[in-house]
C-alpha cells in the first residue's frame, strides 16, 4: 500500500517558518502514523501542479526536497505580510489540491452565518459592525462592550468599554500587546477614542459579558474540536484561560494562565451545575462546526472560545479555525496535547483515503 503524503500550506520566509516547534511535532507525529509530511508555500508548487518543493526537519533548521504532489493538504497558513497573504488567497482559489479544511471568513461573516441559524442563538452575544451609530446605541443597551478587528488573532487591538460611575473605562492590548488603560467622562471623546483606535479593517462591537469569575480578571474557556481518524468530529480537551490582571482578555500570550475546567468551575458554581455547563460547552460546539461546516465546507478543527457568565451561562465569544493546542501542555494535559497534534494527520489521512477510493471508482 503506498505511503500517504501530506502537505501542510503555511508561510515561508527562506527557511523560516512561522510556526516552527509545531510543524516539527506534525511531521514527527506523521512519522509515528506512516506517512510522509512536508511543509510547503504557494510559490513552492510548479506549474503543473505535479510537483513541490517541500521542507523537512534537519539536524540545523529546515531542508528542501521534492515531492510528487500531496494526497492531502493541510492549510495552516496564518499570522503573514499582507502581499504575501494576498498571494496565498489567489493561491487557494485556483488550486484544484485536496484539502481538509476550507477557509473560514471573517469574524462579522461568521456570525452572520450563526445567527442565521436558530439553534445558536441563545449562545450569540449581540455583534453589530463598528461605526459611529452602532456604537452609541449597543452602549445604551450593554454596561460592557468589546470592540474587535474582524480579523483580529492572538487579543491584539481589542478594547473593551464599560460604564462606570466614573465615566468609561476603557481598557485594552494595542498590535504590540501593550496595555491600554483609561477613563473618559463623556460619550464624545469616547466615541472619538474608538474611531482612533479602529482606524484600519473592519472592526465588530460585541456585546460585553462578565465573565470574571476571578475579581478583576477576564476568565473564558477555550475548547479544541477536531475531526479524527474515521473524519467525525471529537472533542479533544477544554481548558479555562484566566486572563492576567488589568487585561481585556485572557488570551495566554498577553500574561494569561490556563486551569483544568472542571475543578476551576466546581469551585465556583459546585458538581451538579458545572456538569450542566460543561454538557452546554460540548452541544455548542458540535453544533457551532455543524452550522460552519454546512456553509463553508469541509473543515479540519476549530478552537472555540467560550464565556461562562457569573450565572453559568455559556456563551460564544470567537470561532478559529487555525487553533492553538498549548493551552494543554501548560495544564499538564499531555495526552490532549499530543491527540491535538495528531488529529490532523489522522484526518488528513483519512480524507486522502476516501477520496482516493471516490476518484478510483469514478475513472
Amino acid at each position: 500500500m503506498k505511503r500517504p503524503i501530506i502537505g501542510i500550506l503555511t508561510w515561508r520566509e527562506g527557511k523560516s517558518f512561522a510556526e516552527p516547534s509545531y510543524f516539527r511535532k506534525m511531521i514527527r507525529a506523521g512519522e509515528e502514523l506512516g506517512c510522509t509530511v512536508f511543509l510547503f508555500s504557494p510559490p513552492d508548487v510548479s506549474a503543473n501542479g505535479k510537483q513541490i518543493r517541500g521542507f523537512i526537519p534537519a539536524a540545523r533548521g529546515w531542508q528542501a526536497r521534492i515531492f510528487p504532489r500531496p494526497d492531502a493538504v493541510i492549510d495552516r497558513y496564518r499570522y503573514t505580510p499582507t502581499d504575501a497573504f494576498k498571494r496565498y488567497v489567489a493561491f487557494r482559489r485556483t488550486s484544484d489540491l485536496l484539502y481538509t479544511n476550507n477557509r473560514l471568513a471573517n469574524k462579522w461573516k461568521v456570525h452572520e452565518v450563526l445567527v442565521k441559524d436558530s439553534r445558536m442563538h441563545r449562545w450569540l452575544p449581540e455583534t453589530v459592525l463598528y461605526n459611529r451609530l452602532n456604537l452609541q446605541k449597543m452602549l445604551a443597551r450593554h454596561p460592557l462592550l468589546y470592540v474587535k478587528p474582524a480579523n483580529g488573532t492572538g487579543g491584539r487591538n481589542i478594547l473593551s468599554v464599560e460604564k462606570t460611575s466614573q465615566g468609561y473605562h476603557l481598557l485594552g492590548r494595542d498590535k504590540q500587546r501593550a496595555k491600554v488603560s483609561m477613563v473618559i467622562k463623556q460619550l464624545e471623546s469616547v466615541q472619538a477614542r474608538v474611531k482612533s483606535w479602529a482606524t484600519r479593517d473592519k472592526y465588530i462591537v460585541q456585546q460585553g459579558l462578565y465573565l470574571n469569575l476571578v475579581p478583576g480578571r477576564a476568565v473564558d474557556m477555550r475548547l479544541l474540536i477536531q475531526k479524527n481518524g474515521e473524519g467525525l468530529w471529537s472533542i479533544t480537551g477544554a481548558g479555562m484561560r484566566v486572563g492576567g490582571a488589568k487585561s481585556a482578555t485572557s488570551n495566554l500570550h498577553g500574561g494569561g494562565r490556563a486551569v483544568p475546567v472542571k475543578s476551576f468551575l466546581v469551585a465556583t458554581f459546585g458538581e451538579q451545575k458545572t456538569n450542566e455547563i460543561i454538557r452546554d460547552c460540548e452541544q455548542l460546539a458540535y453544533q457551532t462546526v455543524e452550522t460552519l461546516e454546512n456553509h463553508f465546507g469541509r473543515m479540519m478543527e476549530m478552537g472555540l472560545d467560550i464565556g461562562i457568565d457569573v450565572k453559568g451561562r455559556a456563551w460564544l465569544i470567537e470561532v478559529n479555525p487555525k487553533p492553538g493546542r498549548e493551552i494543554f501542555r501548560e495544564m499538564g494535559m499531555l495526552g490532549q496535547y499530543k491527540d491535538a497534534i495528531k488529529r490532523p494527520i489522522q484526518y488528513a489521512m483519512h480524507l486522502a483515503k476516501t477520496q482516493s477510493g471516490k476518484r478510483a471508482a469514478t475513472n
